[in-house]
């Protein structure tokens, strides 16, 4: 509403300047040579607008004589810039879809109309990673680096094809560019802190941590566990060479992740031999709490030297209370008791586990508390065939490798701090034999039923031939029955005392 009313103010304002203009008495002349051309106001107002209008006209059709080869080739460059937009499109499709040839094809196309624009060095680099041709994909990278922004791009494919070939030091000289050019790439950084952790530059590694942390590449706790994890390896790493640096080291890494289990262990063990036992006891009760491990264990029960087997025995029931339902507990109490020689302790500790799951350790702490306590050598057979196909404990697993220590670099990944206490991967069936042995145990013997002798003579028969070779005596005497028990385990040797609990045969 608004501009229709300014649009008929605006050509009010005109008609009424145009009635005033034409009823303004005067006139024009325009003088050429001797000549003169008087008109009136208006007439010649309205010339000269006309005029003007027609030279405008004849400038603009000029100007588009003289343009018209720029303006067709124009035309043809836009054409040309919407076919090879549309065979980059399509091409990619085809990458993505794993259609070598088609994909080639657009890229062939896409070169032919775009050249070396930056969508079509990508389509050609890969369709020839598609293709298996490592050449045309790094010609295709190395085109990149010409253009400031492609650069990175044509970097890490650069990087990634000497992966590919296991050319290192390429790989390291490609990452560590990117990471000059664009310090806060994120991939370039990974690659550097992965080459840095490989080759035991702990510290070098730290310091790209810290770098990424500080530019929000990673967040601030991601940063922090693996800060951690890399001050333990580099604590392992100086513990024989300079002890108290190594305790430096280890205290850093656990004020970041306090049950980081390598890095309690150093610390505890270099503070137990400072004579600082009230310490590492402490760093070892925290990290028991958040991660229960036999190296845990094994240092709580060592951390005063000199201490007997039953002082070690009640520091292993002092971890037991802090964590009563780990199995790692348990194993600690059942280890202890048999240095200690208290087999009836150690047996409540076994037995459990071996009821709940006989695993590996279980069945082989077992045998050897058969051995100790009665030297019986058919239970320790029986406990030492489960312990062959029982599941393993848990130990340090990462990516599905399984380390006998624990590494702060998976081997196979090259990730900081992947490997992790867990049960290993295993056969599934170890698990339903575990479970079918926890059901076996001995039952107890029962009386024999009695036959009572009736008053009828016998009837004299004669022996089936089954019956052939049996006494006379012995098919008088009654029967008596006993349980079947598999691998019998042989005699009780004589003078030991009587056992409780139950009692495992394979």
């Amino acid at each position: 509403m608004i501009k229709l009313v300014v649009f008929f103010a605006l050509l009010l304002a005109f008609a009424f300047g145009f009635s005033t203009l034409a009823d303004t008495p005067g006139h024009m002349l325009l003088q050429w040579g001797e000549t003169e051309y008087r008109v009136s106001l208006i007439t010649g107002i309205v010339g000269l607008v006309v005029i003007t209008f027609a030279l405008m006209t004849l400038w603009t059709v000029l100007r588009l004589v003289f343009r018209l080869p720029s303006l067709v080739g124009f035309a043809n460059r836009m054409r040309r810039q919407a076919k090879g937009q549309q065979a980059i499109a399509r091409g990619l499709v085809a990458v993505g879809a794993g259609d070598r040839k088609l994909a080639q094809r657009y890229a062939q196309d896409s070169r032919r109309l775009l050249g070396n624009e930056p969508l079509a060095l990508l389509l050609r680099a890969q369709s020839a990673q598609l293709a298996g041709d490592p050449k045309g994909a790094e010609d295709a990278f190395k085109a990149m680096l010409e253009a400031p922004e492609t650069q990175s791009l044509g970097l890490r494919g650069l990087f990634i094809e000497a992966e590919r070939r296991n050319d290192a030091p390429a790989a390291r000289l490609f990452a560590e560019e990117a990471l000059r050019r664009a310090p806060e790439s994120a991939w370039a950084a990974e690659a550097m802190l992965g080459f840095k952790a490989s080759a035991r530059d702990w510290r070098g590694a730290i310091g790209i941590i810290d770098q990424n942390v500080s530019r929000r590449v990673i967040d601030r706790d991601e940063g922090r566990a693996r800060r951690a994890v890399l001050l333990a390896a580099a604590a392992e790493e100086t513990l024989e060479t300079n002890p108290d640096e190594a305790l430096s080291l280890a205290q850093e890494a656990l004020r970041s992740m306090p049950g980081l289990v390598p890095a309690a262990e150093i610390a505890a063990r270099r503070l137990s031999a400072k004579g600082d036992f009230a310490k590492a006891t402490r760093i070892l009760e925290t990290a028991w709490k958040d991660n229960p491990h036999p190296d845990l264990a094994a240092a709580y029960l060592g951390v005063r030297h000199g201490d007997s087997a039953l002082d070690k025995l009640k520091r292993a029931r002092a971890l037991m209370k802090l964590m009563p339902d780990a199995r790692e507990s348990r194993f600690a109490v059942a280890r202890a008791a048999i240095d200690a020689r208290e087999f009836q302790a150690a047996r409540e500790a076994l037995e459990s586990l071996a009821l709940e799951k006989p695993t590996v350790r279980a069945c082989l702490l077992m045998a050897e508390l058969e051995e100790i306590e009665s030297g019986n050598q058919g239970l320790v057979r029986s406990w030492l065939a489960r312990a062959s196909r029982a599941p393993r404990e848990p130990a340090w697993v990462a990516a599905g490798v399984v380390a006998d220590g624990w590494s702060p670099v998976s081997p196979v990944t090259g990730r900081i701090g992947a490997f992790e206490w867990r049960e290993p991967p295993q056969a599934p069936e170890a698990h339903l034999r575990a479970r079918i042995d926890a059901d076996r145990f001995e039952v107890p013997v029962v009386a024999p039923p009695v036959i009572e002798a009736t008053s009828e003579p016998a009837v004299s028969q004669s022996p089936a031939p089954s019956d052939a070779g049996v006494s006379p005596k012995a098919a008088s005497e009654p029967l008596d029955f006993h349980p079947i028990i598999p691998d019998d385990p042989g005699p009780e040797p004589t003078g030991t005392k009587p056992r409780t609990g139950f009692r495992f045969f394979g």
